[in-house]
């Protein structure tokens, strides 16, 4: 197995992947399947920060929030990801992974709170953390949090894993003709309106340089494959 490429890691996944296509919970088999995958990775020495959404549970901009105020469905969101951070704390630690949940909202029987410097000392020690409530602020997506943490902790990479093989001009569950980038620039995703993730994000990535991997975790194995180098998915940078 080649050298992982990659020092430090912020690995964003979706409240959906813990869901495993069941749309709602989590998935206890699942999550502990992708909990071995990590794990996997961890053991090569790769220091690892997570960001999972909340969309399992409760979207504060969909469906079944549109006649709620959107502050307080944004904060039922932020909940929503405790609740998977907890879960997918409890996988991690099964595989022998010391993790910490640390909150961006304060509660102090459950989680850390977050604080940067402590959040970098855990990595160095080897431990995994996973950052919940998003950035404990409305209007704020996980992907925004994602990007955001990992400029803190001074990641290499952003991994955004999927349910498809990368980044493509159009939606590839619509369009069996869709054509898959293997590499692309920030300015390109936001003016071709690709959903890679939301435009704060791509922002934020784009005025810090940090290089986003967009991947498929439902293949076993790509997440220690996509660390030790191998072209998989696709990968936005400047």
């Amino acid at each position: 197995m080649p050298e992982p490429i990659y020092k430090r890691i912020l690995l964003k996944l979706s409240g959906e992947a813990l869901a495993a296509g069941q749309g709602f919970g989590v998935d206890n088999t699942h999550v502990h399947e992708l909990a071995a995958e990590i794990a996997d990775v961890h053991r090569l020495g790769v220091q690892i920060g997570l960001v999972v959404g909340g969309g399992n549970f409760f979207r504060g901009v969909a469906e079944q929030a549109k006649e709620m105020d959107r502050v307080s469905a944004d904060h039922m969101g932020m909940l929503a990801t405790v609740i998977n951070a907890l879960a997918l704390q409890d996988a991690l630690e099964k595989q022998g992974v010391f993790t910490r949940v640390m909150s961006a909202i304060e509660m102090n029987q459950v989680a850390e709170p977050f604080i940067r410097r402590r959040a970098i000392r855990h990595l160095e020690k080897g431990r995994a953390v996973i950052f919940a409530a998003g950035t404990g602020n409305p209007y704020f997506s996980t992907d925004t949090a994602a990007s955001l943490r990992a400029m803190e902790i001074k990641a290499d990479v952003i991994m955004k894993a999927t349910k498809v093989e990368g980044i493509y001009d159009s939606d590839p569950m619509k369009n069996p003709a869709a054509k898959m980038f293997d590499s692309i620039t920030y300015t390109e995703v936001l003016s071709k309106g690709l959903r890679v993730m939301d435009a704060t994000a791509i922002s934020l990535c784009r005025e810090n340089n940090l290089p986003i991997l967009v991947f498929n975790m439902n293949r076993h194995g790509n997440i220690r494959r996509v660390c030790a180098g191998e072209k998989i998915g696709s990968v936005v940078t400047a």
